[in-house]
């Protein structure tokens, strides 16, 4: 059997009517550059969510930069981030010529390691950003009280977590600021790019819709130095769609992760600890494994197809050498990235299909 990592075809065929009618909806008012659309789906999806105000942009990279640039993040300022994230969350920190200061990983749960963020506070310290890693939601509440405390804003990257619940709550409007992508892999995902901000607070999202707009919210009145970062109508009406099915397909990948949690039997595998107050959506399903090489050829000889999401934590990326950080700075985070493997998982991946990925495993 045949077991592919992601299988984004399916998807489009069981949508087809439905997303081709949308786009053509879009060519005919030729509303392709924010418009109508956006607007559309940046109402449904705060409805959806419960967010008083949503702001869609290109992409979840520019989401996340523009939250900064709201909060007047700038040169100078320190913003504290996990170091296994994907690099775009280092990104926008740099966008805004502050320094990102790379905190270790819980070794269970793999989410930011509240300890270590205590120890890098600094009177530079002007905002946090969380990861919800995987679909998973990290532990809010402590990071929330840290920011409380300092007086400091948390920002959420919650790109690979619509739809994931903290104590019942959905992410994303638990900070100041909450960023989602939709690339086309996300749990929601749009057929190119596209990103948004949810904010409990108007005035953030009023300047996030303003800087995404070439910093004018009156056709050639710029009052401030903005950006092309709009979202196309296309992707937007592509979003609304699929923002229909988006709960039953969280359920279903939570059915797998089920199958997997309670079927991988292998000890020389380990799986993501799942605490009780989070409600993870599973974009990924990632396991660690002493000698990764030897378990991915083993899966691909089965037909399993495997992913790593990230071998390179951010701190060792070349791009920021020049912050000092070296092999064993953040040991559980570079632990991760040296041993993580990711397994298929999306919402069309049958139950046999499972099945065999489980087997495949158990036999490693």
């Amino acid at each position: 059997m045949k077991v592919p990592f992601h299988d984004l075809k399916k998807q489009y065929k069981a949508l087809k009517t439905e997303i081709d009618q949308a786009i053509a909806l879009v060519c005919a008012e030729t509303a392709f550059s924010g418009g109508h659309y956006v607007e559309l789906f940046e109402a449904d999806f705060a409805k959806h969510y419960s967010f008083p105000a949503v702001a869609g942009v290109n992409s979840g990279t520019s989401a996340l930069h523009l939250a900064l640039l709201t909060l007047d993040i700038k040169a100078g300022d320190e913003v504290i981030i996990p170091a296994n994230t994907f690099i775009a969350t280092a990104w926008a920190v740099a966008y805004v010529n502050a320094t990102p200061i790379f905190v270790d990983c819980r070794e269970d749960t793999w989410q930011i390691d509240i300890e270590d963020v205590k120890r890098k506070i600094t009177p530079k310290t002007k905002a946090f950003i969380g990861v919800h890693l995987y679909g998973q939601p990290f532990d809010l509440g402590p990071l929330q009280q840290l920011a409380q405390e300092h007086q400091l804003p948390l920002v959420e990257d919650c790109a690979q977590a619509h739809g994931a619940r903290y104590k019942g709550k959905y992410v994303g409007g638990l900070g100041e600021l909450g960023c989602f992508s939709f690339y086309p892999g996300k749990n929601l995902g749009a057929y190119g790019e596209g990103g948004a901000v949810a904010s409990n607070r108007l005035d953030h999202i009023e300047r996030i819709k303003k800087l995404r707009n070439h910093g004018s919210s009156e056709r050639y009145h710029h009052d401030e130095i903005g950006y092309n970062m709009r979202m196309d109508g296309i992707q937007a009406a592509i979003l609304s769609v699929k923002l229909k099915y988006i709960d039953d397909w969280n359920k279903r990948r939570q059915a797998i992760a089920r199958q997997y949690q309670s079927g991988i039997k292998n000890p020389k595998v380990q799986l993501q600890s799942q605490p009780d107050w989070a409600e993870s959506v599973y974009h990924l399903f990632v396991v660690t494994t002493e000698d990764r090489t030897a378990f991915i050829e083993h899966s691909k000889k089965a037909g399993v197809a495997t992913a790593l999401h990230y071998p390179i934590p951010c701190h060792l990326q070349k791009a920021f050498a020049h912050l000092g950080y070296q092999q064993g700075s953040l040991p559980k985070a570079e632990y991760l990235a040296e041993h993580c493997v990711s397994l298929p998982m999306y919402p069309e991946l049958t139950d046999e299909e499972a099945s065999w990925v489980i087997e495949t495993i158990n036999k490693y």
